[in-house]
């Protein structure tokens, strides 16, 4: 006899864009099981969720709640989880719905599914297309040319970080930018000019980077301003701008591991030879 209890969760993605960007298999759960209980910006998606779900429950309302007695960003999704969780815990299978990817960007899913298991109840997370995914395709880039590296702004700020300037490096919630309290969902010129002034022992001022925003419905526009990185303070962001910095340097051939390489090569080659001739 299983242990199994009877309640059930699943954390699925709605993707970046509703129309097109929602997988099958999400689909699925959305539309099969007891409800639905969705973090979602976009109100056509979320008036969509509330057609096809059997019953539905929306997070948004926690950040309101959030902003009127004063708790930080971590409580609200504690109140989050809890919210699913106490749906699973009846005996429900659970479907926890999240725009983008429900693991980037979205503790709430994974303390959700760890909280799950731990009390015995089956739990699993799909993929779905994140902001980075918009990202790549509406910026032409490959992140197999050159590398990337991918840090939050503010863990950036607060945290001794290495940066390869020969790959490209995506600056994530920049409008966000150190805010220490959680409780800010904006962010300031001067905590902008100290993260500048960070990037400016790596990158030069002039170097011209990019401010990102997905467009999440049809009618908006995917918004791709280059800057300098130097005017970044008195730029105008929003919580979901991502901060894109381009490769500035070349890539730098390291030549002890390609005399390395190279040596294998010869050797492979030299015994492929003595066989032959054998």
């Amino acid at each position: 006899m299983s242990d199994q209890k009877a309640g059930q969760l699943v954390c699925v993605g709605t993707g970046m864009r509703m129309a097109g960007q929602l997988t099958p298999l999400a689909k699925s759960y959305i539309e099969s099981f007891d409800i639905v209980i969705a973090a979602v910006p976009n109100i056509f998606t979320r008036q969509w969720l509330q057609t096809i779900a059997k019953e539905y429950v929306c997070l948004n309302d926690h950040y309101e709640d959030t902003k009127i007695d004063g708790k930080t960003r971590r409580d609200t999704y504690r109140r989050m989880t809890d919210t699913i969780l106490k749906e699973v815990r009846a005996g429900k299978r659970v479907c926890a719905a999240f725009y983008g990817h429900p693991g980037i960007f979205a503790c709430i899913s994974h303390m959700a599914i760890a909280d799950a298991r731990k009390e015995g109840y089956a739990a699993h997370m799909e993929p779905g297309i994140s902001a980075l995914d918009c990202l790549v395709a509406d910026l032409g880039i490959d992140p197999g040319s050159r590398g990337m590296q991918s840090m939050e702004a503010t863990q950036f700020m607060i945290y001794e970080r290495v940066i390869d300037p020969s790959a490209m490096f995506i600056v994530w919630q920049i409008g966000l930018a150190g805010d220490l309290t959680l409780k800010r969902y904006d962010t300031e010129p001067a905590h902008l000019q100290i993260i500048t002034d960070k990037l400016a022992l790596t990158y030069s001022l002039d170097h011209e980077v990019i401010l990102y925003e997905a467009a999440t419905h049809p009618l908006e526009q995917t918004r791709i301003e280059k800057i300098r990185l130097g005017d970044l303070p008195k730029a105008s962001l929003k919580q979901i701008t991502t901060l894109v910095i381009p490769a500035e340097q070349a890539l730098k051939v390291d030549q002890k591991v390609m005399v390395q390489l190279k040596a294998l090569e010869l050797e492979r080659a030299t015994a492929k030879e003595v066989t032959e001739m054998a």
